[in-house]
């Protein structure tokens, strides 16, 4: 059994895909005031928060399926094509995986969209499962959003 890995998913979305860029950018703004019982804070650590080469730092709420927090690096982003990579840099996720990296697309379908998310990923050992959990709670949080920006003007 190998220790890499890829999970893939398509979201099919009801909000304008610019809308929900723009609420996807403004992440480290939005989240934790949106999303309180996921986000306790996302915290900027180098950068703009959104430019490659930034750096954030995330702490999950209380009860988080997950991790208690992450620390990601921006490796690209770009506006116009409406895509963004990142790479998981610290956190408890790296006890377990010893390579995350998630790439976020989001694209214009009729008057709504669809959100990609994907994640390659290398396993600490063969032991450790797939990170489906990751994956769920990604899908979770981007039909969240969904639901959250026709509220915004």
């Amino acid at each position: 059994m190998g220790t890499r890995g890829k999970l893939e998913v398509d979201i099919d979305l009801k909000s304008n895909a610019d809308k929900y860029w723009l609420t996807l950018r403004d992440s480290t703004t939005i989240f934790p005031k949106a999303f309180p019982h996921d986000y306790k804070s996302i915290e900027i650590l180098e950068g703009d928060g959104k430019a490659a080469g930034s750096v954030r730092h995330i702490t999950y709420a209380e009860g988080s399926p997950l991790v208690k927090s992450s620390t990601e690096k921006i490796d690209a982003a770009d506006d116009e094509k409406k895509t963004v990579s990142y790479a998981v840099i610290d956190g408890e996720l790296l006890q377990y995986y010893k390579k995350f990296k998630g790439t976020i697309s989001v694209i214009a379908v009729g008057e709504g969209s669809e959100v990609k998310w994907s994640a390659e990923y290398e396993k600490a050992s063969t032991d450790v499962p797939d990170p489906s959990v990751v994956k769920d709670f990604a899908v979770k949080n981007f039909l969240e959003v969904d639901e959250y920006v026709p509220q915004q003007a």
